[in-house]
């Protein structure tokens, strides 16, 4: 297990590495001076050049991508100075030179353009909102998608099994932004008098009287519409697995026996069928983290997803680089997570 997970790191590392590669040098071939973008079209060549050294952008490519997987680095080479250390939290190793040292650190995604604050602190404002979307979203899909899978699969062949497959055949078809207009449109506004939801609104508000308060209502189109494809791939999958499951030796063994319905599906033949819907709730949390980002838009849910695109909008790139980043991440991290669940839920697959 340990040199299975030691392996995996590597290869996420390799991964982690080559979308740096591509992400920097994506941003910086586009034809945008994040310098202008900052100071104004009137600004003058002083305070442009001024604003070019501060963020490093006077330099040759080549050399400011070499400062970037310094600053992304989890053990890089600093400056032994209060001011270093104090903009990158390190923590000294050994020194290097007079001033330099070899330090220990988090990766530094350095800081917005238009605000000037670290791209961190920003990222940690909105990513709890954008999990908890996600979050909620996925067992939202996973409840009603498995437990419409396994009345699917029990009911072949009837109206019911039609009906399911209908449904999710519809959601796999609708793009996320297009049915966020709608359920926003139908829901928040042709029928807000009965549902008392908003077309847009974030989790969290502020009141005049009570400060800042969490307005629950709001997280229930957004979680929806982001459910609505992962559930409809659950539901597939769940009674394709089932079927296949249902018609296995050991369940007829189990039916011979005269065991329970409900006990022969939900103890032996669901969790036998659980390994490709795990796959797909897997892949899917990752995805919803970035498929939020039209959905958060079009709700004006304030998550991860809406500050990506505003900093898109105003060629924040620090901040859209450190978005994509932490998504990739995630997928990196999901992916290894869902090796080991295989081996708790199926002590068949082993872990090579």
């Amino acid at each position: 297990m340990i040199s299975y997970l030691i392996r995996k790191f590597f290869y996420g590392s390799a991964v982690m590495l080559g979308i740096v590669v591509v992400v920097f040098f994506l941003f910086n071939i586009l034809p945008v001076d994040p310098a202008r973008m900052t100071q104004g079209q009137r600004a003058d060549v002083q305070s442009l050049q001024t604003v070019r050294k501060e963020f490093g952008l006077d330099k040759p490519l080549p050399v400011q991508f070499a400062y970037y997987l310094n600053d992304l680095s989890a053990i890089g080479i600093h400056l032994n100075t209060p001011a270093e250390q104090l903009r990158y939290h390190y923590i000294k190793l050994f020194p290097i030179s007079q001033y330099k040292v070899i330090a220990l650190k988090w990766p530094y995604l350095r800081r917005s353009y238009q605000t000037s604050k670290d791209v961190v602190s920003l990222l940690l404002e909105v990513v709890p909102n954008t999990l908890i979307l996600a979050t909620t979203a996925m067992l939202f899909a996973i409840l009603i998608g498995v437990f419409l899978g396994i009345i699917s699969a029990v009911n072949k062949d009837t109206w019911i099994d039609r009906s399911a497959l209908a449904f999710s055949t519809l959601g796999i078809s609708a793009p996320s932004f297009f049915a966020g207009i709608i359920i926003a449109w139908f829901f928040g506004f042709v029928l807000s008098k009965y549902t008392g939801l908003n077309m847009s609104g974030s989790l969290y508000s502020y009141d005049p009287f009570k400060g800042e308060v969490i307005t629950w209502k709001n997280l229930i189109l957004p979680m929806v519409t982001l459910g609505l494809r992962p559930l409809a791939i659950i539901v597939q999958l769940t009674r394709n697995a089932m079927l296949d499951v249902l018609g296995q030796d050991y369940i007829r063994t189990a039916k011979a026996k005269g065991l329970n319905n409900n006990t022969i599906i939900y103890r032996h033949a669901l969790k036998n069928a659980l390994n490709p819907v795990i796959t797909a709730i897997a892949t899917w949390f990752a995805s919803l983290l970035a498929g939020s980002f039209f959905v958060e838009y079009v709700f004006g849910y304030n998550g991860l997803g809406k500050t990506t695109v505003n900093a898109l909008e105003m060629s924040d790139f620090p901040v859209v680089m450190g978005s994509i980043l932490f998504i990739a991440f995630i997928f990196v991290v999901i992916n290894i997570l869902v090796d080991v669940v295989y081996v708790w839920i199926d002590p068949r697959v082993k872990l090579q």
